[in-house]
């Protein structure tokens, strides 16, 4: 994948930007794919993600982000933006939903309705589950247990 990446790069990137000016990195990201770093100049994968999905989402998310590079910060996912990213090849839609690496949360909570919520950091205060209940409700507080290691 860092081939595809420093690929899209020399690609896209350098002609405008000039040649070694955008990297590639992967990153410890849990919750989100992909990042545009504009400050940096730098794209990164959640190496989490990399792992998990296969070789054609991990380059849509490589798309996406080069797509951002290029419309530059002020586009966000907007009409200038999309057009960069559909010119590129990029499908759209989203490759995940919620926490990319749910599996190596070491927090897991259930509620009383029998959904499963996942943290990265030991919870702190009471949490209900936004699945059963709009607000929040102890009447479906989320019981939290540490995933042996």
């Amino acid at each position: 994948m860092r081939h595809w990446a420093e690929a899209l790069i020399r690609h896209h990137l350098d002609p405008l930007f000039g040649a070694g000016s955008w990297t590639f990195a992967f990153d410890n990201a849990k919750r989100r794919a992909g990042l545009c770093n504009y400050t940096d100049r730098r794209i990164s994968v959640s190496k989490y993600l990399a792992e998990k999905f296969d070789d054609d989402e991990v380059h849509q998310i490589l798309l996406h982000e080069v797509a951002h590079a290029i419309a530059g910060p002020a586009a966000a996912h907007g009409p200038k933006w999309a057009r960069i990213a559909r010119d590129l090849g990029y499908v759209g839609g989203r490759t995940h939903q919620g926490e990319i690496a749910h599996e190596r949360a070491p927090w897991v909570g259930h509620c009383p309705g029998g959904h499963e919520h996942y943290r990265f950091r030991k919870p702190v205060r009471e949490a209900s589950c936004a699945k059963c209940a709009r607000g929040f409700s102890r009447a479906h507080l989320i019981v939290w247990e540490r995933r042996a290691a």
